[in-house]
């Protein structure tokens, strides 16, 4: 099966029980002021593929952040530390939280990535260049790092998530694979060109 096709199934089946621990550790540092009923964060810790975490526990040293608040962009090259010791994103809005997360980012002592440019697919943010949600957040990292069913799996549980797949698949494809970061920033620079956002 190709992925374009095991892609529809995952998305659109509701069959499919997704429950259970992924190959990939999962951290959601719930440091926002929105509603919990309605933070993708809290649903994947709520169906068992993340641990909720505060600001003030200690996590090990080499999990990483996924933050805007570094240069560091992600590539396909973090897989080995993503494996090892899991990936973290801080859970908060993007409108009133934002200084929670630089304060958060701020702090952090282990490796911090900034996701490269992709489009929201969430209904708040639909269609803005990287205002994703903490899951569309989590999920690019892992699709970007090699871990593809294991994103599919996360957007599998939101009514949206195909519709950030649709956005963003060619990207991601692409993202995925880049052997260096320098290639990761020419891909986000193409795309970016072509949306009028930087000059050529």
């Amino acid at each position: 099966m190709n992925l374009s096709a095991f892609l529809n199934l995952i998305i659109t089946s509701e069959d499919i029980p997704y429950l259970g621990m992924l190959r990939v550790r999962i951290y959601v540092i719930r440091a926002g002021s929105d509603d919990p009923r309605k933070s993708t964060g809290l649903k994947l810790v709520r169906k068992g593929f993340a641990e909720r975490v505060t600001p003030e526990q200690t996590l090990p040293h080499c999990v990483v952040l996924l933050t805007v608040f570094t240069d560091e962009v992600l590539s396909p090259l973090d897989r080995d530390a993503i494996s090892r010791c899991g990936i973290a994103v801080v859970d908060s809005s993007w409108k009133r939280d934002i200084e929670r997360i630089r304060r958060v980012s701020t702090a952090w002592r282990g490796p911090k990535r900034i996701l490269p440019a992709l489009v929201a697919g969430n209904p708040i943010n639909y269609g803005r260049i990287s205002l994703l949600s903490s899951a569309e957040a989590i999920a690019a990292a892992l699709y970007i790092v090699g871990y593809t069913e294991e994103s599919l799996r996360i957007l599998s549980l939101f009514k949206w998530g195909k519709t950030f797949l649709d956005l963003n698949r060619e990207l991601l494809e692409a993202y995925s694979r880049a052997s260096s970061i320098e290639d990761v920033l020419r891909i986000q620079r193409e795309f970016l060109i072509s949306k009028g956002l930087v000059p050529p």
